[in-house]
């Protein structure tokens, strides 16, 4: 069953996400970004701009080379996906294919429409039975 973590009241989506891709990618996982398609352009700079020293191999979803790439970004939940290791979602939606991870991470900003899209998957996911854990994301 995914294990599922919240991660609320965070001031900057993109970045937060990128430090989580780091230390998962660093934890030798395959890791799925799903963003809005607003976000996903903003998401691939940051994720190139992250470090000097590191580098964080990603393509788009339905790129040719992602079966061999440990980390994916897609704005559509109906992409086909290589790998189904670690999802992080960073949209107001509950991904339909969540289930098929081994884990999930919930990003949420300080947004008062995004917490109650958060707290609404947060039910969501309770009430099927996941394992959920919260952290909340200290102030800056």
């Amino acid at each position: 069953m995914t294990r599922i973590d919240f991660h609320s009241n965070v001031p900057d989506k993109i970045n937060y996400a990128c430090r989580l891709v780091r230390k998962a990618y660093a934890a030798n996982c395959r890791i799925v970004l799903l963003a809005a398609p607003d976000d996903l352009m903003t998401l691939d700079a940051a994720l190139w701009a992250l470090a000097d020293d590191a580098f964080l191999p990603h393509v788009l979803a339905g790129d040719a080379l992602a079966a061999q790439t440990p980390i994916v970004l897609t704005d559509s939940d109906a992409a086909e996906l290589p790998h189904h290791h670690v999802l992080i979602n960073l949209t107001a939606a509950t991904p339909a294919n969540f289930a098929r991870f081994e884990r999930m991470f919930e990003v949420i900003s300080s947004d008062d429409a995004e917490k109650d899209a958060g707290r609404e998957r947060y039910r969501f996911y309770k009430q099927r039975g996941y394992v959920l854990s919260h952290f909340v994301a200290e102030a800056a």
